[in-house]
């Protein structure tokens, strides 16, 4: 197949179809002088990447290739891999002669982003038939569009895409056709590994759900004069699951262990930089002090609730008994935030926006992309005043059973979730992003788990202290549910442990029910392979880097100027993250010190 083509979205690969906030005027201040200097250096990778893959530059907010459809044509793995080599070269020369730091630091970035993406292209080419699903693709492709976020007139470029994918326009070849073309291509080649079995499976079981999905998106935006185009398109993706289920499905595999070499290089493409077997050292020992800390704070809730057992297992399953109905879910996690944001401003723990954040609840075609709560990021080039949005599924459409996810609708869950997801995580992430002003290097380009989810799992930990006791011991479970996914994503992927063997493990240990548990392994096994280890490894790269400023500066330690000052870096990659801190941040603090 061509290049490697998978969902559309950032974080959890799920995006926001459902109703969202669009502000009228910008919020991005002037950008300084060097952003725009970076800018200039990012503009033709951009431009390669709208190239090919399209979609994702219009999810990004790259309108210049909004009617535009992913290549399948002949021969695009040698021209896309002819392309980014180029351009790498073309990077190195241009770091060679740049004198600005931050722009070296940019140039730094978009140099490591070609050099993962040409190691990736290798790697996968030589070991992998790939799977595409069509149906979740298109879906996506739409979604980037007519996402209510949008203004009017970019939802109905949707239509234009919509009649490319199903070769409706003079010049298109229908999607489909051109992916089974590609298929049939690498079918050919002798040796190579099929995708895993359940992910063909559940994409063949999700397709009714994603066609589904597109249906209520234009109707959703009252866009007319799309049902012709619609109808041949679903026809078409009928048509290549068909030929899913005859060709690629009896070359699947059911062991889901990857080359040794594919899954260190999907580590590395996520931020992290250790190999398997420190992972799971590190998260081995992390996760039996997590659990210890647990069974200390389930011991105090016992007590107060007058239990017979205070096994931390026990104390979470009887907290999860207090489910939160459906039409009060929302309500609840938004006065849990405002909880969560009088804590913050009471102990000076970060900035925050006068602004109220967006919760809303997922549409069924999101939870069978993401069945976990995630945040939809706003666009993060050319945004006009859109922000991110907290999504919550009530569901996961792949669970194996009827039993019922009642990981996050129950009280105590929405202190820690609301901290993630919102603030002071990823919706105040983005948030600054978009309102400083961020290169887009930062903005897309850094971009990996590590340094995102870094920063979501330490939210967490800034308001567990000040959560009552329930809170706390949920707070300790989702951080425990981190180190379990550093210890058993590599044992999976090294076939130490199966798929099943995992899912028994975090019902037991994390007490996660089965519907949840099953969407864990399935993103282990072949949703995601390595991305699921991130949040650990950010998480400890960013407490660490905490400390360090902690010697430095010893009392006059400002925690709140921390904070802003991490904030206000975007997302840059652990190591740049630390000589930002090392050379601005703690002399900046001294010399602020020094004039008092």
């Amino acid at each position: 197949m061509s290049h490697t083509v998978r969902t559309l979205g950032f974080a959890l690969f799920a995006t926001s179809v459902a109703a969202g906030a669009a502000l009228a005027a910008p919020v991005a201040t002037t950008a300084p002088a060097w952003v725009a200097r970076s800018d200039a250096y990012t503009q033709p990778v951009l431009k390669d990447t709208g190239k090919y893959v399209p979609e994702e530059s219009t999810e990004l907010g790259d309108e210049s290739v909004d009617t535009a459809i992913v290549d399948f044509k002949p021969r695009v793995w040698e021209r896309e891999l002819a392309d980014t080599e180029k351009r790498l070269q073309e990077l190195r020369r241009q770091r060679a002669a740049e004198q600005d730091v931050k722009v070296r630091q940019d140039l730094d970035i978009l140099i490591d982003s070609r050099e993962k993406k040409i190691a990736t292209m290798k790697l996968e080419h030589k070991y992998l038939l790939e799977y595409v699903n069509v149906g979740e693709f298109v879906f996506g492709g739409l979604r980037a569009l007519l996402d209510p976020r949008n203004k009017p007139e970019r939802q109905k470029l949707a239509l234009v895409r919509l009649k490319r994918y199903a070769g409706k326009e003079s010049g298109y070849v229908p999607l489909a056709v051109l992916a089974k073309a590609r298929g049939e291509e690498r079918l050919a080649a002798k040796g190579l590994i099929g995708p895993y079995v359940g992910e063909v499976q559940d994409g063949l079981d999700n397709g009714a759900t994603y066609m589904d999905g597109i249906e209520d998106l234009f109707k959703k935006a009252g866009i007319q004069g799309w049902e012709a185009d619609f109808a041949a398109l679903k026809a078409q993706v009928a048509d290549y699951d068909a030929w899913v289920k005859a060709r690629i499905l009896p070359r699947a595999r059911h062991e889901v262990r990857l080359p040794e070499a594919v899954y260190v290089n999907r580590l590395a493409n996520v931020g992290v930089d250790i190999a398997p077997e420190e992972m799971i050292e590190r998260a081995g020992f992390d996760f039996q002090e997590v659990r210890d800390q647990m069974q200390v704070v389930a011991a105090t809730i016992a007590a107060q609730k007058k239990m017979l057992t205070t096994d931390y297992r026990d104390v979470l399953r009887e907290l999860k008994t207090s489910t939160i109905p459906p039409e009060q879910l929302l309500p609840w996690y938004r006065e849990r935030l405002k909880d969560i944001e009088g804590m913050i401003r009471a102990h000076d723990l970060v900035t925050l926006p006068t602004r109220e954040a967006n919760i809303r609840v997922a549409t069924p075609a999101e939870a069978a992309r993401s069945p976990v709560p995630f945040m939809s990021p706003p666009r993060l080039i050319g945004n006009t005043g859109e922000y991110g949005e907290f999504v919550i599924p009530l569901g996961n459409p792949n669970a194996k059973t009827k039993d019922r996810m009642d990981d996050f609708d129950f009280t105590a869950m929405a202190w820690t979730l609301a901290a993630h997801e919102a603030r002071p995580g990823h919706e105040l992430q983005f948030a600054s992003m978009v309102e400083q002003g961020m290169s887009v290097a930062r903005a897309r380009y850094a971009f990996n788990s590590t340094n995102v989810e870094g920063w979501g799992l330490y939210s967490e930990a800034l308001i567990l202290p000040y959560m009552p006791p329930e809170g706390q011991l949920v707070s300790l479970q989702a951080r425990l549910l981190r180190m379990a996914r550093a210890l058993l994503d590599p044992q999976i992927n090294l076939g130490r442990m199966t798929p099943q063997q995992a899912k028994a493990f975090l019902m037991q240990e994390v007490v996660l029910s089965e519907p949840f548990a099953q969407s864990e392994v399935d993103r282990y096994a072949y949703r995601s392979p390595g991305q699921a280890t991130a949040y650990y490894y950010g998480y400890v790269k960013l407490r660490s880097l905490k400390t360090l400023a902690e010697l430095e500066l010893g009392k006059d330690f400002d925690l709140k100027a921390f904070n802003d000052f991490v904030i206000a870096q975007g997302i840059l990659p652990p190591a740049l993250l630390k000589q930002a801190v090392l050379q601005d941040f703690i002399p900046a603090q001294k010399a602020k010190l020094a004039r008092k």
